[in-house]
């Protein structure tokens, strides 16, 4: 497999991880009958978009890795804000366990 294949194979699976994430979102929803977004939507956002970066910069495409980039830490965010929260409501036996 030459070079070229190679990172057109990883842009697809960037791609078909970042779409995934709205698969997830869409189930996660029509389960509990309301929207709601699910942690794996953010590490599917996280996986697609690093993948996805990672081709663009192969690409050298300035605006695909302008946008990618931000993504990524719009992504890092929201986990760093779910796991926070998931601190701040655990019982304290859970945190001394932990």
């Amino acid at each position: 497999m030459n070079q070229e294949w190679l990172w057109v194979t990883i842009g697809f699976i960037g791609q078909a991880l970042f779409s995934a994430r709205f698969i997830i979102q869409w189930l996660a929803s029509e389960r509990a009958r309301r929207s709601v977004i699910p942690i794996a939507f953010w590490f599917f956002s996280l996986g697609g978009g690093a993948t996805l970066l990672a081709y663009a910069i192969y690409r050298r495409d300035p605006v695909f890795i302008a946008g990618q980039g931000a993504g990524l830490i719009i992504y890092i965010r929201n986990l760093m804000l779910i796991r926070r929260e998931q601190r701040q409501t655990a019982s304290p036996e859970d945190v001394s366990n932990s």
